[in-house]
């Protein structure tokens, strides 16, 4: 099998998260997904999803005449939906575009790791981890989410994993699949139990649960923190979203 580029592995994994955020608001009160030319964008209008989940991300390579045209539209659906705080992703080498929302008076507040890689390079067998109930309030209390975040969300949507020590749940994370693409989100360990390559070995687990799913990818977005655990385990470096937020 040919093995995928860099552009291939994100198109692949741009489509996942965006994907995932839909099924995110299939769980939340009067949220949704907006497909706009050149951009999507999730609004979760109220609940404990309005701080987590308004956020948009912009096709890569826009060219000039559609950039502005993608920028509004981005801000006339958060308007619609009454949303004024929203994080607008870019890839950090799209300058143009950058530019643009710089010049509408947009700052950064952060960036992410994008990272993906081919599921037959996973540098770590599966690991023998304490696995707890894969239950979706399981994972927003090892999560420390909000209780009743995506309340409605599938039960059957996300694959959840969390991983205990002596009984206590102390790791979690999620895997979501799309097209033989699996995402990966919030892979988490509780503070006291961080450095004993607990993120690492839950990562695997997701990993090989999603080869034996049958996807043939794998993409994540990652902190700073997490960037060299899952470099351990195979992830390769795409470059970083930059998000931008409204003044």
């Amino acid at each position: 099998m040919p093995r995928l580029n860099d552009a291939e592995l994100y198109e692949r994994g741009a489509k996942t998260l965006v994907a995932s955020w839909e099924e995110y608001a299939r769980g939340a009160s009067g949220a949704s997904v907006e497909r706009l030319p050149g951009v999507a964008a999730a609004v979760f209008p109220q609940g404990p999803e309005l701080a987590v989940y308004n956020n948009a991300i912009f096709d890569r390579g826009l060219p000039r005449g559609r950039r502005a045209e993608a920028i509004h539209a981005m801000e006339r659906a958060y308007a619609a939906g009454g949303v004024s705080r929203f994080a607008a992703w870019v890839h950090e080498a799209d300058l143009p575009l950058r530019r643009g929302l710089e010049h509408r008076g947009y700052r950064v507040l952060e960036s992410t790791k994008i990272m993906a890689m081919e599921l037959d390079r996973i540098r770590l067998p599966r690991p023998q981890l304490d696995l707890g109930p894969s239950l979706w309030d399981e994972y927003l209390r090892a999560a420390e989410l909000p209780p009743g975040l995506l309340r409605n969300v599938s039960p059957t949507a996300f694959h959840v994993r969390v991983a205990r020590l002596d009984g206590e749940t102390v790791a979690t994370g999620i895997a979501y699949d799309l097209d033989g693409d699996c995402g990966i989100y919030n892979v988490g360990t509780l503070e006291p139990f961080r450095r004993r390559g607990l993120g690492a070995a839950l990562t695997a687990v997701l990993l090989h649960d999603a080869v034996a799913r049958g996807c043939t990818t794998a993409s994540v977005q990652s902190t700073a923190m997490a960037e060299g655990v899952y470099a351990s385990v195979g992830f390769r470096d795409l470059g970083r979203y930059v998000e931008y937020v409204p003044q």
